[in-house]
């Protein structure tokens, strides 16, 4: 398997939604959690909007690299060095498309723009990363030339507008002649192929993957940490990556938790309801051998199944209760115990439920 690196983007990311700011303490105590996690770069923020991302690299000691955003002009790059980031993260566009709505410049001053912007982070001291936005809109033969100009420890095609699905990618990718060792992807889900479009860059050779908590970002967001890590773990890919498996849903929810933000119960690992189980046939199949209705234990992600037992519990999961409680599954007793739960006002578990199995006549 071939090892894959993780830029987490969640604190910069999250701040582009509208109406969205994070304290310094918010940036902080998240940035611990996502160290811990094994993440091996964090974009922080975009040093030339303020002082906050200064503020937060003076009080973190990790072992991630922090990069921050910066667009490929001398003020930007001036603060990010001057905000103390690891990684200066330049970004331009390269689309046709952009290069004349956003820039308003020919491709070759835009070349030149990258490659000066990266020669200052260089002398400042800081590592290069350089994101081609719109890059998988941009003649792959352009990409190339660019790359090769400048002087970047990595270089990322960017979906900017989240247009591309997993063919696509696999085939723009394979179609660069840059070595795909030294670039990285990023993805936006506004067809809801985050994580699909990220594996398929990895099984394309492609090194480096942008992703974010819960997959928060601007407009649909981006590729979601929590489901990247665990699908490259459960899936057929050929991706290593250094992530911590055992904290992964765990960190998930601190960090979302610290960053004040809201997790849908039906998210994707992280909510609440996904590891439930109340179907009368799944709960019985599920007291014999878990793994009937599950696609992997949560437990090796830090989750954890929850057996849910009420009025939607049948005869197979009662006798199954009974048996656990010791006692012989009558018809009389299953009877008796599918009455005493339909009663209940909400569900209970797998422990109260062999409690009440006990407790029947």
């Amino acid at each position: 398997m071939s090892g894959m690196k993780l830029l987490d983007l969640t604190l910069r990311e999250g701040e582009q939604r509208p109406g969205v700011e994070y304290t310094v303490d918010e940036k902080v105590t998240a940035a611990r959690e996502l160290d811990e996690l094994g993440a091996d770069f964090l974009q922080i923020g975009f040093p030339v909007a303020g002082e906050r991302t200064r503020r937060v690299c003076e009080r973190l000691d990790i072992d991630a690299d922090i990069t921050g955003l910066a667009r490929a002009i001398p003020s930007d790059v001036e603060a990010a060095l001057d905000a103390g980031v690891d990684v200066v993260d330049l970004f331009a566009p390269t689309s046709d498309q952009q290069l004349d709505a956003v820039l308003g410049a020919s491709r070759a001053s835009m070349v030149e723009s990258v490659r000066e912007a990266a020669n200052i982070a260089r002398k400042g001291g800081a590592d290069v990363q350089f994101t081609a936005m719109d890059g998988f809109r941009t003649d792959p033969a352009h990409l190339d030339d660019l790359f090769g100009a400048v002087d970047a420890d990595w270089y990322t095609v960017a979906d900017t507008v989240g247009s591309r699905t997993p063919a696509g990618v696999e085939q723009f990718l394979t179609g660069l002649d840059t070595d795909l060792g030294d670039v990285g992807v990023h993805f936006h889900k506004d067809l809801g192929v985050g994580t699909a479009n990220a594996l398929a860059a990895g099984r394309a050779g492609a090194r480096k993957v942008d992703v974010s908590i819960g997959g928060i970002g601007e407009r649909a967001g981006n590729t979601p940490t929590e489901e990247f890590v665990a699908a490259a773990a459960v899936g057929e890919e050929p991706i290593d990556l250094a992530a911590d498996e055992a904290s992964l849903l765990p960190v998930a929810r601190r960090v979302l938790d610290a960053l004040g933000e809201d997790v849908e119960p039906t998210k994707p690992l992280i909510g609440e309801a996904v590891f439930s189980h109340e179907s009368g046939l799944h709960t019985a199949a599920m007291l014999e051998e878990p793994s009937t209705f599950e696609p992997f234990d949560p437990a090796r992600f830090g989750g954890e199944r929850r057996l849910l037992f009420g009025a939607s519990t049948g005869t197979g999961a009662a006798r199954k209760l009974i048996e656990r409680a010791g006692r012989e599954p009558t018809d009389a007793r299953v009877e008796a115990l599918l009455s005493n739960l339909a009663d209940l006002e909400e569900e209970v578990g797998v422990d109260a439920a062999v409690e009440m199995a006990e407790n029947i006549d």
